[in-house]
């Protein structure tokens, strides 16, 4: 029977992982709140549970079956080998495509078998699940015209620069897959201009870090904007930096003037730029939910899509024509919408909204969107120049 000297967070982490039990389930068999589990865990070799937790992690081992307990020596002694190397973390990803597809093959989507109604605050949304070999995918499809393809995937990684690396790679797959998926969906084509999908969003949410204290701000710093620790000059495809390279960063520290904090201290950690969105929460039952994460992302997107659609009209040389319910009016409603804080609004979401919209430029591709669709109005005598 294996047996633990001094119990840290590291091995706290390592019984559970070994014992097939989530955070929630394992503080349940100890007694204590999942928040003191999640703080022993983020604390890995810095924290000492209390005597009575140490005895009661003691029990908990000794009642541990055979194979559990051979996950956890096997856990246990590559610890030697995960402090050389870097030790393995846990992230789930997200990734946002949206297309435009036009007003009526969404009203047409969404009234097909699979689909049915989201709620939603202030659009009509109809969702369905999309066939995905290495994930799970939901399509969102918004009576405005755009589907947005939400692909989930859980990763397990030793490097930052290997999560860099497989973004490049996994983003040459996705979008000819989103774009397949978008074709399939409409089949047969509809007769109006619809687009096809030009480029992938990513939103990291941490669940199992590998490090602590300014080096985990560092980590989730680097998650956002992850071009720094990839090669892409290198031939036939971008590579992953060199281990000395992330350790250095992750020692020195990494900011840059676009990257955007939304975190709140002690609750949790979050960063976002134009590449994307990292968070860990460091006390999950108070920081946001991925839920409210992955929501925010899809309408950024859902709009970004749009505005680009009215942006690709204008630059082919057209007046863009929008159907009346979400011409300049829908886009001056939902630029208010995205940018005012709701009455019951927590700071966290504040801070979330602000730093999606600010990093993806999304307020000023509406205001110009609307800018344009107000000109084709007045021009055409639907409302007074």
């Amino acid at each position: 029977m294996p047996t633990v000297q001094a119990w840290t967070g590291r091995e706290t982490r390592a019984l559970r992982q070994a014992l097939r039990m989530s955070i929630r389930d394992f503080a349940e068999d100890l007694g204590v709140s999942e928040r003191t589990v999640s703080k022993w865990e983020a604390g890995r070799d810095t924290v000492r549970p209390r005597p009575e937790m140490q005895a009661a992690l003691d029990t908990a081992l000794s009642r541990a079956a055979g194979e559990a307990a051979e996950r956890f020596v096997a856990a246990t002694s590559r610890t030697d080998l995960d402090d050389r190397v870097g030790a393995r973390y846990q992230v789930q990803s997200h990734k946002l495509i949206p297309a435009y597809v036009g007003v009526s093959a969404a009203a047409k989507l969404a009234k097909q078998d699979g689909f049915h109604p989201r709620p939603h605050e202030w659009l009509e949304v109809s969702i369905a699940e999309v066939p995905h070999t290495e994930g799970t995918c939901t399509a969102h499809v918004f009576a405005c015209g755009v589907v947005v393809l939400h692909l989930r995937q859980e990763l397990h990684f030793r490097t930052l620069a290997a999560l860099a690396a497989w973004r490049y790679a996994s983003y040459e797959q996705d979008l000819p897959w989103a774009a397949d998926q978008v074709a399939r969906l409409l089949s047969p084509p509809p007769s109006s201009d619809h687009a096809a999908p030009e480029y992938v969003l990513s939103m990291y949410v941490l669940q199992e870090p590998a490090w602590t204290g300014a080096e985990l701000e560092t980590a989730l710093r680097l998650m956002s904007l992850p071009s720094v620790l990839v090669n892409r000059r290198a031939h036939p495809s971008p590579k992953p930096v060199g281990d000395h390279v992330e350790r250095r960063l992750l020692a020195q520290g990494f900011d840059q003037p676009s990257i955007q904090s939304f975190g709140v201290r002690g609750l949790s950690v979050g960063y976002a730029s134009w590449a994307g969105m990292a968070y860990y929460a460091l006390s999950p039952e108070q920081a946001l939910a991925i839920d409210d994460l992955v929501s925010c992302e899809v309408d950024v997107q859902m709009l970004w899509a749009y505005c680009r659609h009215i942006q690709r009209q204008v630059e082919d040389g057209r007046d863009p024509a929008m159907p009346p319910e979400f011409g300049w009016r829908f886009l001056r409603a939902a630029h208010s919408r995205l940018t005012t804080a709701r009455a019951r609004e927590t700071s966290q979401h504040c801070m979330m909204r602000e730093a999606a919209l600010s990093t993806s430029g999304l307020p000023e591709r509406l205001m110009q969107a609307q800018a344009a669709l107000h000109e084709t109005a007045a021009l055409s005598g639907r409302v007074d120049a």
